[in-house]
């Protein structure tokens, strides 16, 4: 559940990364308690390029740990991001704080080529 506090939190990440990134997309991410998501932002034409959930059903899935379920969804997003051609984002973690699985998701992509 959102309270104003996260929310005031989350507003004002996106406006100091707003100015100082004006020739990267944003690379947003969103965390819930058992799932995570993300997807690469075009700011100035409002469109999403990329995006990777870890709500997609696999019949194969076996029961991962949070960080791991964070690791496989980054390792995906980093691949079609690279199938874009796209390497340089700004890390939007809303109003998440930097650590746990938002810092493994981000270590993970930086692993996997994308600058932040």
């Amino acid at each position: 559940m959102l309270n104003k506090k996260n929310i005031k939190r989350a507003l004002r990440t996106r406006s100091k990364l707003r100015r100082v990134n004006n020739s990267r997309f944003r690379l947003s991410v969103y965390r819930s308690s058992r799932n995570i998501s993300a997807q690469i932002i075009d700011d100035k034409s409002n469109k999403t390029l990329v995006s990777a959930s870890s709500l997609k059903k696999d019949p194969n899935k076996q029961k991962k740990k949070k960080t791991d379920i964070s690791i496989d969804v980054a390792t995906i997003l980093a691949e079609r991001a690279a199938e874009k051609k796209i390497t340089k984002v700004y890390f939007d973690r809303g109003s998440y704080r930097f650590h746990g699985r938002i810092k493994v998701f981000a270590d993970t992509l930086r692993k996997k080529g994308l600058t932040f």
